[in-house]
């Protein structure tokens, strides 16, 4: 969770009102914030002498990532002032964004909003511009989805353009940099860069680099890297354009509004801000910031339900008010409460975000401890019960129990197996951090193998075993992939050990009491029926039918697969799916 380190002093001087440091970390944990208090030079801000208090707050709440922010709930928590009401203005000649097709394929959104006729101080310039890097590295992830940029609007020309162009065609003097450089020089620059350096890998694979200029090709940014120093701004600046850029929309719309609510308390109009016009490539209009107020009506009884008894519709409405959300009864029916929810709190999706905001307003030391109408009594799962009894049954026969990881490269469950990707059901990561995690596992066997592969100075046979999942790709499942229980067993010796591993699967359907029988058409028991499969020797593959039903497969492992998990002696391993059994 992001830390927010702030000025004692400056802070009680923004709620109005001045604590005590136990009041204020009482005040704070109430409210569902961590403080710490420092002193002297143990944090710096300002002044080393400064008392300075480090809030860490909570990920869902980026509106509290600045002084603003804090103090506006704090003074609504405490009843001193409500929230503001936020607006944003179209003014009769908008400034536009106009967004180019070869974008799309770079950076695709961009959102904006202009401030005016704002007044900066050293304290909550500052602040400004330390609530844009914790948003970025927050909301933003670091940039990669949303990065932002700050402009001073009187040093440029509208409307402004946002395109992608070749490395070699940008040229621009990057900001507090005194000459221009053109892309390739700008990349080198700040590859070397103590704070820019990590946002370089961002573009370094792009053919096109994202760019916004104004009309008359002023560079103001190369997102998500690096601002032009034309358009910096500075203290005197007095109108700001602030724009946004991103591969998520919907953080880029989070970010903004809440840059939009809480520095427009600086602007000659408090807490009105100027929408700006986007324009996209298909000539679609859109104006932003959206500072929407959305609505919602909940019962008392559920909030009774989910809460607990809080008082009457009166005081959860009060509750509610202090928390920042506007709420009032309703005039048709006093036990329907009419939520406003403000732009500042993206964090509120569903009534039961509201209902967390009611027990925080209550206080949850105040909550009353009550023992459930209903009485319920938790046992183990089926699946989990089984599996357990059978992990002994297994260890008792002498294998040693591994747990590998539930992803894998892709060459593991597909080549090193010696069979295809394509005819593998495997769940793909779709940005994978390593080579080593591709893919959900669709099999056992490697991830054994390869613990084998680790140990080879252990004495042999190496014997192991494990039960687990595996995930498996599935369009009926609601979320398109199931995971699937199975019993994986490898032995490793310098024969191949089949009767061994098929005397273990003996006793495995021993313990679950499915008879052994050698007629293929019997509905009940268990068999083997000879299959070629690519993962194993010819001729020394089968399947394992129990119940009438292919459960899995046992046989000595192909000597390629060996070989392309680093081992030397023969492996003879079954795989077989226990779900059934439960």
């Amino acid at each position: 969770m992001p830390n927010v380190v702030l000025s004692k002093e400056k802070l009680f001087d923004k709620i109005g009102k001045t604590f005590d440091d136990e009041e204020f970390i009482q005040l704070c944990f109430d409210f569902g914030l961590e403080v710490e208090l420092f002193c002297g030079d143990e944090l710096t801000i300002s002044s080393p002498t400064e008392t300075k208090y480090v809030l860490e707050v909570p990920a869902n709440r980026p509106d509290l990532l600045s002084i603003e922010g804090i103090a506006y709930s704090l003074r609504s928590y405490l009843d001193i002032e409500p929230l503001p009401i936020f607006k944003s203005i179209g003014p009769p000649r908008k400034i536009q964004l106009l967004v180019q097709e070869k974008v799309q394929e770079v950076r695709p959104h961009i959102v904006g909003v202009v401030f005016r006729n704002v007044t900066f101080t050293p304290s909550n310039y500052d602040s400004f511009i330390d609530l844009q890097e914790k948003l970025s590295a927050s909301v933003g992830k670091k940039r990669s989805l949303v990065a932002i940029g700050a402009h001073d609007l009187d040093t440029l020309s509208p409307p402004f353009y946002y395109d992608a162009q070749l490395p070699k065609d940008i040229r621009f003097c990057p900001l507090n940099q005194e000459k221009e450089m053109v892309g390739p020089e700008i990349m080198e620059f700040y590859s070397h860069h103590a704070q820019l350096k990590q946002y370089v890998a961002l573009l370094k694979d792009l053919t096109h680099y994202p760019i916004i200029k104004d009309k008359n090709g002023v560079v103001l940014s190369l997102p998500p890297l690096i601002n032009g120093n034309h358009s910096k701004i500075t203290l005197n600046t007095k109108n700001v354009f602030v724009e946004c850029t991103a591969l998520c929309k919907t953080k880029a719309m989070i970010i903004v509004n809440i840059l939009s609510c809480l520095f427009s308390q600086y602007s000659s109009k408090k807490y009105e801000v100027e929408q700006v016009e986007v324009v996209s490539a298909q000539g679609e209009t859109e104006l932003f910031p959206i500072l929407k107020y959305n609505t919602q009506s909940l019962k008392m009884s559920d909030i009774v339900s989910y809460v607990g008894s809080c008082g009457t519709a009166q005081d959860v409405a009060h509750f509610l008010s202090r928390m920042g959300l506007k709420t009032s009864v309703s005039s048709s029916e006093s036990s329907i409460l009419d939520v406003a929810i403000p732009p500042t709190r993206p964090d509120v999706l569903h009534a039961v975000d509201i209902y967390e905001d009611v027990a925080i307003g209550y206080g949850y030391s105040n909550l009353r401890v009550e023992v459930p109408k209903t009485i319920g009594f938790g046992k183990q799962l089926p699946l989990n019960k089984l599996t357990d009894q059978l992990r002994e049954e297994i260890a008792f026969a002498g294998f040693t129990e591994a747990l590998t990881f539930s992803l894998c490269s892709r060459d593991d469950v597909s080549t090193k197996l010696g069979v295809q990707l394509d005819c593998v059901p495997a769940v793909h990561i779709s940005n994978p951090k390593t080579m080593e995690f591709q893919v959900g596992r669709t099999t056992l066997i490697p991830g054994l193998l390869k613990t084998m592969a680790s140990n080879k100075q252990m004495p042999l046979p190496m014997k192991l075993f494990e039960i687990s999942d595996v995930i498996l790709l599935d369009k009926s499942a609601e979320v398109g992939a199931r995971n699937e229980r199975r019993i994986c067993a490898v032995i490793s010796d310098k024969t191949s050990g089949f009767e061994i591993i098929h005397g273990l699967l003996d006793r495995i359907m021993l313990a679950l009491e499915i008879p052994r029988c050698f007629s293929a058409n019997s509905a009940v028991g268990y068999y083997l029926k000879g299959i070629e499969a690519p993962s194993y020797f010819p001729k020394r593959c089968a399947q394992v039918f129990a119940d009438g039903k292919a459960i899995g497969k046992i046989g000595i492992l192909h000597p390629n697969v060996v070989k392309n998990f680093e081992l030397l002696n023969p492996c003879s391993c079954f795989e077989i799916n226990i779900e059934d059994f439960v």
